[in-house]
């Protein structure tokens, strides 16, 4: 159980891009098929996407950095695990850009996804958070061309994969920190190159990102990627291996570094429990359980 807590901590692979895992690959734990939906549960699920997309399309700002939660990470103070970058289309459509772990192939991939299948990549149907930060249109206009730059989105896509990738190491990427990475070439406006990813994080560096180390809480827990695929700890400093807390970049870390470059950015957090969706917006998160509270618009589900 412990394993598990830690793997889910960690792990942000985008549930439902991800493929299924050969068997025996030591991977199935984390690639198996998503469990099916109920028709009440779906029904649910659909009537928070479209109120995630009405929420984007709010305002005439056309790119959003957009979280989801996954396993239930409260007792860690973790609420959002996966990030993406998400855009609107001339014809009104968003989609999320985000870096997943392709099973079938063994390797990290760049995907599309529409806003319905991101918002139902959320891990328990019964509970379930988006985050949408809306970026003012300058900003927007910056970021758009670098994001929707097909090469230059796979130019900083890294060969190999960890769930808990330092931040500040070539060595390994996960999801977060290909979006970290991603502002930083927009917003500064690197050249396309073979460092390009080294550049990145130079910038970064300093530009003062720092994402919040992740407390491990047990020194047996550092053993943990021994067995488990996809968690690694020897891309990170020893000294943080020491103190038990790593520097993983989460959607938290993105949202902070956005908001102190960006003040002007407009962030929305959506949420849904078996009774009601929630729509606040603002800095201030929605209580546990997804309970509304002054001001918050509520719609009740049937």
């Amino acid at each position: 159980m412990i394993g598990v807590k830690y793997a889910g901590l960690l792990l942000c692979l985008a549930t439902g891009a991800a493929h299924a895992a050969a068997p025996n690959s030591g991977l199935s734990r984390f690639c198996d098929e998503d469990p099916s939906l109920s028709v009440a549960e779906e029904s649910r699920l659909l009537r928070f996407a479209a109120i995630v997309r009405q929420e984007l399309s709010a305002g005439d700002s056309d790119i959003a950095l957009i979280s989801r939660s996954g396993l239930d990470l409260s007792r860690f103070g973790i609420r959002y695990s996966h990030a993406a970058l998400a855009w609107r289309a001339p014809s009104g459509t968003w989609s999320a850009r985000q870096l997943y772990y392709a099973c079938d192939e063994g390797k990290p991939r760049i995907f599309d996804q529409g806003v319905a299948g991101f918002t139902m990549g959320t891990d328990n149907p019964s509970l379930g958070y988006i985050s949408a930060l809306r970026l003012p249109r300058a900003a927007a206009d910056t970021l758009r061309p670098a994001l929707l730059d097909g090469p230059r989105a796979l130019g900083l896509l890294a060969a190999q994969y960890s769930a808990n990738a330092y931040a500040y190491s070539l060595q390994y990427q996960n999801c977060n920190q290909w979006v970290a990475e991603m502002l930083a070439v927009a917003w500064s406006g690197l050249p396309e190159g073979p460092d390009l990813r080294a550049r990145a994080q130079d910038w970064l560096r300093a530009q003062r990102y720092a994402p919040e180390p992740v407390p491990v809480g047990s020194r047996l827990l550092m053993w943990l990627p021994t067995f488990v695929p996809l968690l690694h700890v020897d891309d990170h400093p020893q000294q943080d291996r020491d103190a038990l807390r790593l520097q993983v970049s989460l959607p938290a870390s993105l949202e902070s570094f956005m908001h102190q470059r960006i003040p002007g950015s407009d962030r929305v957090e959506i949420c849904h429990n078996e009774r009601q969706i929630v729509v606040r917006h603002g800095w201030e998160p929605i209580a546990d359980g997804c309970q509304a509270g002054p001001g918050d618009r509520v719609v009740t589900l049937d």
